[in-house]
């Protein structure tokens, strides 16, 4: 039987306006799919069109203008619901989804959802089961005493995986999809056992650990900053845009 690392997975990334997920937006998004290691990737990209003005300090990182997406981008409702559908289409072939820190770009999505198309993520997975695959979760439990950074760019360089235009929504989804196959041969001997269901819910309990020890940590260090143990979707706030 195929391992899960060896088998078809779609990767989700976005680009956005920030990184607080109640209120800032996604200007672009992709999905790749692969059917098999090496395969050719089929990949689904969008440029929305936000509607709010979009920070120097985004547009630094991602090089997307408010004059390009307003020429280019199209409005978010349409959007949001082709991007969600397109998730729900691929879990329900039996494809894991890569998402690196899915509850930033999952979360983003549902706040998108919630906004524009009166919608959530769950109600899209109610019956559809969600399978995700987080490279900073996995990493950060299996190697966790490794020194260091784990951002994506970090984790391709730490398993050879090659990573060309970062912060392209299209590019940072295939490294994820790639490193995420490595992870999984890197650590075979743990994980060729586990399917992706089983996974997906190891990385939760394993996220919510991770979060409790960067929050003791923030504790020791005097910093008051709150870390979310929820994975891979945090739950609605009240305050929510």
């Amino acid at each position: 039987m195929t391992c899960w690392y060896e088998g078809p997975l779609a990767a989700f990334d976005t680009e956005t306006t920030g990184v607080d997920v109640e209120t800032d937006r996604i200007v672009s998004a992709a999905v790749v799919v692969q059917d098999a290691p090496g395969s050719r990737p089929r990949v689904r990209a969008w440029l929305v069109n936000p509607g709010v003005p979009v920070p120097e300090g985004a547009t630094a990182v991602h090089g997307l203008t408010d004059e390009y997406l307003q020429l280019n981008g199209r409005w978010p409702s349409p959007v949001m619901d082709e991007i969600v559908r397109e998730l729900a289409e691929q879990s329900a072939a039996g494809r894991p989804l890569v998402v690196m820190n899915a509850p930033f770009d999952l979360t983003l999505l549902d706040r998108e959802l919630r906004r524009h198309r009166a919608s959530s993520l769950d109600h899209w997975f109610e019956t559809v089961p969600l399978r995700v695959l987080d490279p900073r979760v996995l990493d950060k439990h299996l190697d966790r005493y490794r020194k260091g950074r784990r951002t994506l760019t970090d984790l391709c360089a730490h398993y050879g995986v090659e990573l060309n235009g970062a912060h392209d929504a299209a590019a940072d989804a295939r490294a994820s999809l790639d490193v995420v196959r490595a992870v999984g041969r890197h650590f075979a001997a743990r994980l060729e056992r586990l399917s992706a269901a089983e996974l997906h819910t190891l990385q939760a309990v394993w996220h919510a650990a991770q979060a409790r020890g960067l929050q003791a940590w923030f504790a020791r260090s005097g910093t008051e900053e709150a870390v979310d143990p929820a994975w891979p979707l945090r739950p609605e706030l009240p305050a929510a845009a």
